[in-house]
C-alpha cells in the first residue's frame, strides 16, 4: 500500500485524504496548527468560538457537498437560502420557489429597486452569455463585460460588482470576466434551480468539514498530526524526508496542500522546483477583513445575509439567523480598495453603515473582532496562470484553491483539487507511464 504524507489540514488537504481514505490509502496530514481548517478556520477569543473569516457557499459547490454527505455532516448544519440580494433601502431581488428559469424570471418581475429597464438589461446580459456558450476573449475584465453589454452605473453597483467581489474576491475593473461567467454559467444559468442557492453554514467552518473529515479518517487508515509543522522536503532515492514530521520515514508520495506562500517555501526546500516556486510566489493576492460585533439580543438584520453600501464592508451575516449567538453581526470587506479605512476606524465605520442601513441607532457593542487575511485569496485577474497538480519532481503533488480551476479561489476549488489530486496518486501508482513517472 502507498503511503501519502500531506502537509496542511485545510480544506484541500482534508479532501484529499478522505478520498484517498475512501479507497483505503494510508494517510497521514501534517498541521502546523492545533487547529483544522486552513484559512477556513475557527478562531477562540476570549472563551468565545467565531470563524476567520465569512464564508459563503452556493448550490453548484457539487464536490464540496459529495464530501460533507461522505464525511456524515447533516444537512441541518447549513441553512439554505433562495439566490437573494438585498440591500435595504437599494434593492431586493431573491429567487422564486420555482424551477429554472423560471425562479430567477419570476425574481427579476418581483424584485424591488429594479426599473424595467434594468430587468431587460440583466437578461440580456445572460442572453449575451449563452451566445457566447459563456466563453469570453482573453484578458476581459469584469468591467469590460458590464460595458459591452450596456449595465447602466446603478445595475454594476447594486447587483453585479457586488456579486462579483463575493465571488471573485477581486474588483471588477480588475477580475477576470471568464470566471465570472463560469459562476454565472453554474448558478443563474443552470437548469436547477438548487444551484444558485446561498448556503450558510451554520457552525463553525472547522466543525463544517475539517472535524468531520478528521473523525471519517480516524475510522480508516488515516491520522492527522497537530502542531507539527513541516519546515523542509528533502528528496531522496525512493521519496521524501519531511524536516519536522516524527521518525525517519521516507515517503514516496507527499502533497502541499498549504496556502501558496508557505507552498513556494516547502517548493524551494526541495532544490527541484525553482520555477515552480517562482511561478506561485509571483501570483497576486487579496485580503479580506471581517469585524464581528456583538450586540446581544434584540439587535438582528431583516435577512441572515444583506449587503451594504457606501463604506467599507459590502455584506453583513446576522449569524443569530445561522445557530449563531443571538446579536452576533459579522461584516465582510473583500478586496479593499485604495482609501480605504485604516484598521482603527472600521469599527465604527461599519457601525454607521450598519446603523444607515438598519435605519436605527445602534446600541455599543459588548465585544468587537476585526480578524483580517492579508492573504486570503488569489486575485483572480485575467490571464493569471494557475499552477496544476504535478510538479517537476515524481511523488510530490500541490493541492489548494490557488490550483488551475474553472472557479475561483474558494472552498469548492480548494476541495477540487485535493480530490483530483488524490485521483492522480491513485492512477499513478496503479498504471506509471514508461518513464516511471506518476501523472
Amino acid at each position: 500500500m502507498t503511503a501519502v504524507a500531506i502537509i496542511g489540514a485545510g480544506y484541500a488537504g482534508l479532501a484529499c485524504a478522505v478520498e484517498l481514505a475512501r479507497h483505503d490509502m494510508e494517510v497521514t496530514v501534517f498541521e502546523r496548527s492545533r487547529t483544522l481548517g486552513g484559512r477556513a478556520r475557527a478562531v477562540r477569543k476570549h472563551d468565545r468560538t467565531i470563524d476567520n473569516g465569512q464564508h459563503l457557499l452556493i448550490g453548484a459547490y457539487t464536490e464540496l457537498a459529495r464530501l460533507l454527505r461522505l464525511t456524515g455532516v447533516s444537512p441541518r448544519q447549513i441553512k439554505r437560502l433562495p439566490l437573494t440580494l438585498h440591500i435595504p433601502g437599494q434593492i431586493r431581488l431573491r429567487a422564486a420557489t420555482l424551477p429554472a428559469p423560471l425562479h430567477l424570471l419570476t425574481g427579476l418581475i418581483c424584485a424591488q429597486g429594479l426599473d424595467w429597464r434594468e430587468r431587460f438589461a440583466v437578461c440580456a446580459l445572460l442572453r449575451h452569455l449563452k451566445r457566447r456558450r459563456f466563453q469570453l476573449p482573453a484578458g476581459t475584465t469584469v468591467t469590460g463585460l458590464l460595458t459591452d453589454c450596456r449595465q447602466s452605473f446603478r445595475l454594476r453597483n447594486l447587483l453585479w460588482e457586488p456579486l462579483c467581489l463575493a465571488a471573485l474576491n477581486t474588483p471588477a475593473h480588475e477580475a477576470s470576466a471568464q470566471l465570472f461567467a463560469n459562476i454565472l454559467r453554474d448558478t443563474l444559468a443552470a437548469a436547477s434551480a438548487t444551484a444558485s442557492e446561498l448556503l450558510i453554514p451554520r457552525v463553525d467552518l472547522s466543525e463544517l468539514f475539517p472535524v468531520p473529515a478528521a473523525r471519517y479518517l480516524a475510522t480508516r487508515n488515516g491520522s492527522i498530526l497537530t502542531s507539527n509543522a513541516i519546515t523542509a522536503i528533502i528528496p531522496e532515492n525512493t521519496g521524501f524526508r519531511l524536516v519536522g514530521a516524527p521518525g525517519h520515514r521516507i515517503w514516496p508520495q507527499v502533497v502541499i496542500a498549504t496556502a501558496p506562500h508557505h507552498a513556494t517555501t516547502l517548493l524551494n526546500s526541495t532544490g527541484g522546483c525553482p520555477e515552480l516556486a517562482a511561478r506561485i510566489a509571483a501570483m497576486p493576492s487579496e485580503a479580506i477583513t471581517t469585524i464581528y460585533l456583538a450586540f446581544g439580543p434584540g439587535v438582528d438584520l431583516p435577512a441572515p445575509m444583506i449587503g451594504l453600501a457606501d463604506g467599507p464592508a459590502q455584506w453583513a451575516f446576522d449569524r443569530g439567523q445561522c445557530g449563531g449567538p443571538e446579536g452576533l453581526l459579522a461584516t465582510v470587506i473583500s478586496a479593499p480598495r485604495p482609501g480605504g479605512k485604516g484598521r482603527d476606524d472600521l469599527i465604527p465605520a461599519t457601525l454607521t453603515q450598519l446603523e444607515r442601513a438598519l435605519g436605527v441607532s445602534l446600541p455599543a457593542p459588548q465585544w468587537t473582532r476585526v480578524i483580517t487575511e492579508k492573504r486570503a485569496t488569489i486575485a483572480c485577474r485575467p490571464g493569471i496562470i494557475r499552477p496544476g497538480i504535478a510538479t517537476p519532481l515524481r511523488g510530490l503533488w500541490l493541492a489548494g484553491d490557488y490550483i488551475e480551476s474553472e472557479y475561483p479561489a474558494t472552498l469548492e476549488s480548494a476541495v477540487r483539487s485535493g480530490v483530483r489530486c488524490a485521483r492522480e496518486i491513485m492512477e499513478g501508482t496503479k498504471h506509471p507511464d514508461s518513464s516511471g513517472n506518476q501523472r
